[in-house]
């Protein structure tokens, strides 16, 4: 066999066996930006999930101060006191510790206002300091029957996707600001209230 027909039939070998490899070579330069978009995609839908069910919890825990059973909550004494801070904290996490692993501890912040003379009184200011940090909520004034009442609950949110933080990280550290609200008025739950007018 001449050198001719030997580099021919190299040629012929390598040219079939060119193609072998390229699936391979063109997933690993694809495979980065897919992952990074299903990570990304999959941390929203829980993120959102999460704000969900925060709003959810709020929203039933803020139900104990409307109907005034914070007034008077029955402790497993079977008597009947205030329901504190803590107590209200411990009822709004009970809810959501699955997914929001940090709320006992002070991952969640809240605050109670009320406001007697109605709703144009209610302020609703910004949870964040200029720096963009969590402020220390304290504020729990459940009210009296008929008041306005606003409860605000805020959870840090860890971002930690790649590249995810520049859109969805609003607050310091990158971290996402889950927010919930609720207004209501109070019902007239004391007996000396004949109705909220």
């Amino acid at each position: 066999m001449s050198f001719t027909t030997r580099c021919k039939q190299l040629y012929r070998r390598m040219r079939a066996d060119s193609r072998k490899g390229s699936a391979a070579i063109e997933f690993a330069m694809v495979a980065p930006v897919f992952f990074v978009l299903l990570m990304g995609t999959i941390e929203a839908g829980v993120m959102f999930f999460a704000q969900s069910a925060l709003q959810n919890a709020l929203n039933d825990t803020a139900r104990l101060v409307r109907t005034g059973q914070t007034a008077c909550y029955t402790t497993s004494a079977g008597s009947c006191v205030a329901m504190t801070q803590a107590q209200f904290k411990t009822k709004l996490c009970s809810q959501v510790s699955t997914l929001l692993q940090s709320c006992t501890t002070g991952g969640l912040q809240f605050d109670v206002n009320a406001y007697p003379s109605g709703y144009s009184a209610a302020t609703n200011s910004s949870p964040l300091d200029s720096s963009k940090n969590l402020n220390n909520l304290t504020a729990f004034n459940v009210g009296s029957a008929c008041d306005v009442v606003l409860v605000r609950a805020f959870y840090k949110w860890p971002v930690f996707t790649p590249g995810l933080n520049y859109f969805m990280a609003n607050v310091a550290g990158n971290y996402h600001l889950l927010a919930t609200a609720a207004a209501f008025r109070n019902e007239p739950f004391d007996t000396n209230t004949g109705g909220c007018t």
